[in-house]
């Protein structure tokens, strides 16, 4: 797939939220993969009617095996569904996605225009992209992105020409979970990462898990422990060391799983794949949530979470299929029946995600992009963000009067 480069523009509303919006759909979209984001720059409007606000501006490349054109088409969707209305040119705007470059390609066409015809002029395309691809060449001046920014960098000398920079201002998320103590298994990667680092963002302290101990976190001050989840004597030392480490725990996620679709696993036979499963995604799974489920309450408040899978129930066929419907369909209903033992003290909920952008997802081939499509009501990937909101929503006080339920997160898939 060649590379591909947009460029991104907002100055009606929540600039840097719709952008941050923007580049999260992009991301689920079946069949493009980002690969760079530039940081969001404030720049002053250009050609625009007087009075129009400061735009913040990016740059993406990506991946995709869509057409110029198709690209093009998938653009304007995406804008019109941020409610960008098009009326006089360079009006205002909640969001403006041009397709900048599109490997060597050059298009004239009434519809689409390759390279954009006015990106070599604009320093408000050229700042960002030149941060993400500096070489990329320009397929008809026949010069990198860095050397059409060049001429333009000369005119900040002057004070009163205005110089894209940097919005750095951060948003802070609400801290709706300061002050809880959470362990997430498998959180050194994919949908454990995000929960853990959605946890962290709303207030909670975090103890991280992974299979192995990793040499980058050698002198790191966030809390981390590793365990074997197939040894249940480590699922136990797991348990009483995340519990000593912050004086008690609020929040478990049973969040780990036995990858079995990528690597060397990919390769097991049913039975070593199916042994896994069970020992990971179930055992350990029931044998945490019990341990620590029975401490919480013993306390007198705690929440636990379990992952499943959205197609445990309706089923889906193959290998993988079977595995994971046996396996995850056994998480569900064990969560709605410790749900009852642990009420009223303790909620218990599972989460089960749909087709989700992991790290198997990002090397899914065009048929299983396709598959997503298809299968999905919305029409694109979740991702582990999404996922994460869902995980620290149910651990937050406002689903204080949610317990033994499964919630799906799969884009409308029902059947």
């Amino acid at each position: 797939m060649p590379p591909a480069y947009l460029a991104l523009g907002s100055n009606l509303g929540d600039r840097r939220q719709t952008l941050a919006a923007a580049v999260r759909r992009l991301r689920a979209e079946p069949g493009l993969q980002v690969v760079a984001t530039s940081a969001f720059y404030e720049t002053a409007p250009v050609d625009c009617p007087p009075g129009s606000p400061p735009f913040l501006n990016a740059a993406l490349g990506l991946h995709t095996d869509r057409s110029p054109e198709d690209l093009l088409r998938l653009l304007l969707r995406i804008e019109r569904q941020f409610g960008r209305v098009r009326t006089e040119p360079n009006a205002p705007r909640t969001l403006d996605l041009d397709l900048l470059l599109y490997g060597e390609a050059v298009v004239r066409t009434p519809e689409l225009v390759l390279p954009h015809p006015r990106m070599h002029e604009r320093d408000f395309v050229l700042v960002p992209l030149a941060e993400i691809a500096p070489h990329a060449v320009h397929p008809v001046l026949g010069k990198t992105v860095q050397e059409l920014l060049e001429p333009l960098l000369a005119r900040f000398t002057d004070p009163a020409v205005p110089r894209p920079r940097l919005a750095v201002e951060k948003r802070q998320a609400v801290p709706d979970l300061a002050g809880l103590r959470a362990l997430v298994t498998g959180s050194t990667s994919g949908i454990g990462a995000a929960i853990a680092h959605e946890f962290e963002a709303r207030g909670a302290v975090v103890v991280r898990h992974g299979r192995r101990a990793r040499a980058d976190r050698a002198g790191s001050t966030g809390c981390f422990l590793a365990a074997d989840l197939t040894d249940p004597a480590q699922v136990d030392r797991l348990a009483d060391e995340a519990w000593a480490m912050l004086g008690g725990l609020d929040v478990l996620v049973c969040n780990a799983g036995a990858d079995t679709l990528t690597g060397p696993a990919a390769n097991w036979s049913f039975d070593e794949k199916l042994e896994v499963l069970l020992a990971v995604d179930l055992k350990a799974t029931m044998r945490l949530a019990r341990s620590l489920g029975r401490r919480m309450k013993e306390r007198g408040s705690g929440c636990v979470l379990t992952v499943g899978w959205d197609q445990a129930e309706t089923g889906m066929e193959g290998d993988s299929g079977e595995l994971f419907a046996a396996v995850k369909g056994a998480v569900m209903c064990f969560t709605r029946s410790l749900a009852r033992s642990l009420a009223p003290e303790v909620r218990v909920n599972c989460l089960a995600p749909g087709w989700v952008r992991t790290a198997w997802g990002e090397a899914a081939g065009p048929v299983w992009q396709e598959r997503v499509r298809r299968e999905t009501p919305l029409g694109v990937w979740g991702l582990p963000e999404d996922v994460a909101a869902a995980a620290a929503w149910l651990a937050s006080p406002a689903a204080g009067f949610i317990t033994g339920q499964t919630l799906r997160i799969n884009g409308g898939a029902v059947a």
